[in-house]
């Protein structure tokens, strides 16, 4: 039997499962993420970041400025994504 390179894990933060911070051309959001289709990843536990504060801040400690939570799950088009990253630490879920 011979046996191959193990499967490489992928490190693309666009995965079921993930806590990302999404960059559309407009809007930041945040979230986990709990489907993807073809057109939409859609997010539970889901926020509008109105403001980053400082974006080296936001992606290195998962810390925001200003927060709007949803109160539903949210569907983000992926053809308005511009780039989404991994979140640190909790999800934001209150108002700030």
């Amino acid at each position: 039997m011979k046996r191959g390179k193990p499967a490489k894990k992928s490190v693309n933060p666009i995965q079921v499962g993930n806590k990302v911070l999404i960059r559309t051309v407009t809007h930041y959001h945040t979230g986990k993420i709990v489907e993807i289709t073809p057109t939409e990843l859609v997010l539970v536990d889901a926020a509008w970041i109105a403001s980053t504060g400082r974006f080296s801040s936001a992606v290195t400690n998962g810390t925001a400025d200003e927060i709007e939570p949803f109160a539903e799950p949210v569907a983000v088009n992926r053809g308005a994504i511009v780039d989404v990253t991994n979140w640190r630490g909790e999800l934001p879920r209150a108002v700030k």
